[in-house]
């Protein structure tokens, strides 16, 4: 075992380190304040090849892996999360579902605007009422004249109201099973479909710059071959794809609290404060001692469940640990970042106050904390 990633990871980790500091942090507390989608810095990232990281050069993508992917989340979200969720639901609730399930010609139709970063694909699985509770599904799709007609509402989906937005995989009961039980299939919905309408716009308390919204469907009518894998396997699915997706989270935390400390050591360096700069005293090193120990033990946690996934070893429970450790990092390193600047940390001005803006949502999406100890309790042969 080794501690320092390859020639070709790190090549790609100072290049998205760069453009995260020479490109996005320039201007994206703007966007934040503003409440506007960054489509500039999305264009950009799609030319570096950052949306078609861990898909086969066959459809469009670059030929790496989800750590790839991983390593990118981590340093976009060392200056800002909302062009870090971008990148991550693109790529690991968009396009990863059509590439891990899709049909030939849904792969080849899609993909390679996907993996470009001309358009964005989201995932409609969180409905109204919902929650952690997702297979209690209530949107519906029947079958009608070799259409798939669909019918409910999703909520907080990313993504799915861009001016690039392509399309959205959703999970809608398509029957029932012999037991009673709901079947429960995902059907691909292209953007501009009659009957598939943006809803409102969220007022957020984080996550400023990204795209969220609460999507209807009625009576939204799409060819039958816009199922997505096999029928009745759409909630099976989509649980795969989140496991997945909580190893990117995990890394977009840690991208988070390792800012945290960056920014905390630049202003403990110029900050004084009674004849000193803030950096001497000692509440503030073990403070900033603490949000280093927590931000590497974090990536360490990724890193192992990144590494068991593309071994093709079994990795839920990784996955589950490394996304409740780095989200209580990110968390954690917010409040104490914000704690070291003092006022200052509460003015979005600066960058430790968007994070503690933004430390919050991880501990809820993709799965709350309380569903990664649930999944870490099931794991280890408790009763589930």
């Amino acid at each position: 075992m080794s501690h320092r990633l390859s020639e070709e990871y790190e090549e790609l980790r100072r290049s998205v380190e760069a453009f995260a500091h020479e490109v996005v942090a320039p201007v994206i507390a703007g966007h934040y304040e503003r409440g506007e989608f960054p489509y500039e810095i999305v264009a950009r990232m799609g030319e570096m090849g950052l949306f078609g990281l861990p898909f086969p050069e066959e459809y469009g993508g670059m030929g790496g892996d989800y750590f790839a992917l991983c390593l990118a989340l981590e340093e976009l979200a060392r200056v800002d999360s909302s062009v870090a969720i971008t990148l991550e639901a693109g790529v690991s609730l968009g396009a990863m579902p059509i590439f891990r399930f899709g049909s030939a010609e849904q792969k080849k139709t899609w993909l390679p605007r996907l993996c470009s970063g001309e358009a964005l694909g989201a995932f409609g699985l969180t409905e109204p009422g919902g929650g952690s509770d997702a297979g209690a599904t209530r949107t519906t799709a029947r079958l009608e004249e070799g259409h798939w007609v669909v019918n409910g509402t999703k909520s907080f989906i990313t993504n799915s109201g861009t001016d690039i937005t392509a399309l959205v995989t959703v999970t809608a009961v398509t029957g029932r099973r012999p037991d009673g039980r709901p079947e429960i299939s995902a059907i691909l919905v292209p953007a501009g479909t009659p009957g598939f309408s943006v809803g409102q716009h969220y007022s957020k308390v984080g996550w400023n710059a990204s795209d969220t919204n609460e999507l209807v469907f009625e009576d939204c009518r799409v060819p039958e071959e816009n199922l997505v894998g096999e029928r009745g396997r759409g909630y099976a699915q989509f649980l795969r794809i989140l496991d997945e997706g909580r190893i990117a989270i995990a890394a977009l935390s840690v991208g988070l609290a390792q800012g945290c400390v960056d920014e905390s050591l630049r202003y403990a360096a110029e900050r004084e404060a009674f004849g000193r700069h803030i950096g001497h005293y000692q509440a503030i090193q073990f403070k900033i001692a603490d949000m280093e120990a927590r931000a590497h033990t974090a990536r360490l946690a990724y890193y192992d469940a990144a590494a068991r996934m593309l071994a093709g070893e079994p990795f839920k429970k990784q996955a589950a640990i490394a996304k409740l450790v780095a989200s209580n990092a990110a968390m954690d390193n917010a409040r104490d970042a914000t704690q070291v600047f003092g006022g200052y940390g509460f003015m979005n001005d600066y960058a430790v106050g968007r994070f503690y803006r933004d430390a919050k949502i991880l501990e809820i999406g993709e799965g709350t904390s309380e569903v990664q100890r649930m999944l870490i309790a099931r794991e280890l042969g408790l009763p589930a």
